[in-house]
């Protein structure tokens, strides 16, 4: 579980401003905390995408600085609130499509959690709810904030320490939001399974 619980250059938990948020968050219980960071991600970082705002944020320390990140930047900000609290955090993606009709289909970023107290690995989706989006924690009950509804859509269960590498690369290549729409990674080219930092699964 190291992998899955150490600061790096990207979750970059032990900036300052990281670690006193991650204490405020602490409650009595592991699952609380997870649900109380989880949620103050959701609710407080805005999805860059759908606000249509700058700058792209990729570090942890970045995301909540700026207040706005992409999925993929909102997971990393929720990683290094929950590790920070001494909580295995990592990677899951799906494939999605962006119209929810069919093609194009792109990556999606999103949690997966061990929480101790039910022995098991529990995805969150912290992207930001809306009229047509309702991501909740509620364990053992998966609530994300996308079902797959297509036969071509796909949910990885892998679930990988790091980020992609594809991923970081976009966002740290990018200085728009529309740049990092149009350029998303389509998921024909790029499978969480061909990571090497996944040493998880989902079960």
């Amino acid at each position: 579980m190291q992998a899955f619980l150490k600061p790096t250059e990207i979750i970059d938990y032990n900036n300052p401003a990281i670690t006193k948020l991650a204490k405020s968050l602490q409650a009595e219980t592991e699952i609380q905390t997870a649900k109380n960071c989880f949620e103050w991600v959701r609710d407080n970082i805005k999805h860059s995408g759908e606000f249509k705002l700058n700058p792209i944020t990729y570090k942890a320390s970045d995301v909540l600085k700026h207040k706005t990140g992409f999925c993929f930047a909102k997971s990393h900000l929720l990683a290094g609130l929950l590790r920070a609290n001494d909580i295995p955090t990592g990677f899951c993606y799906q494939c999605l499509s962006m119209d929810e009709i069919g093609a194009p289909y792109c990556l999606h970023g999103l949690n997966a959690v061990f929480l101790k107290e039910l022995n098991t690995w529990y995805r969150i989706d912290a992207r930001g709810n809306n009229s047509t989006i309702n991501a909740q924690f509620c364990p053992p009950i998966e609530q994300l904030a996308f079902p797959i509804n297509l036969k071509e859509e796909v949910d990885y269960f892998d679930v990988c320490a790091e980020p992609l590498p594809e991923v970081i690369s976009l966002l740290k290549t990018s200085k728009t939001y529309k740049e990092v729409i149009d350029s998303l990674p389509n998921t024909a080219d790029v499978k969480p399974d061909s990571n090497i930092n996944i040493i998880g699964t989902l079960v």
